[in-house]
């Protein structure tokens, strides 16, 4: 999935991203470490944070989506996977505590084939 279909005027938005993933807005947010009122309040939706979570989301399902054939399944990874060398955190955990950084290096370095 081209990143563009997830935004609207130039921003992230979480009602096509959960469009795209067959959920809701609120679960977006959950799964992105963001509170209903960061997608519901347009000036909280356009912060910096909240379009950096979304896109960090966005960046981390789209990488893997090829892994796992669809969108729908590359996100059930990222909320239910437990990631070798991460204490059993799934990408979701680590991106809610800020460590979206250290999910796409530990994409990178499977697809590369250095197994974690």
């Amino acid at each position: 999935m081209g990143l563009a279909q997830y935004a609207d005027d130039g921003f992230f938005s979480p009602r096509k991203i959960a469009a795209a993933l067959r959920t809701t807005s609120e679960e977006i947010a959950r799964s992105a470490g963001l509170g209903r009122d960061a997608i519901q309040r347009k000036e909280r939706l356009h912060s910096d944070k909240t379009q950096r979570r979304l896109r960090e989301v966005t960046e981390i399902i789209n990488k893997v989506e090829p892994r796992f054939g669809s969108a729908l399944m590359a996100y059930a990874w990222y909320r239910s996977e437990p990631l070798p060398g991460f204490s059993g955190m799934t990408a979701m955990q680590l991106v809610r505590d800020g460590r979206a950084m250290d999910v796409l290096d530990y994409i990178d370095a499977v697809d590369a084939g250095v197994h974690a």
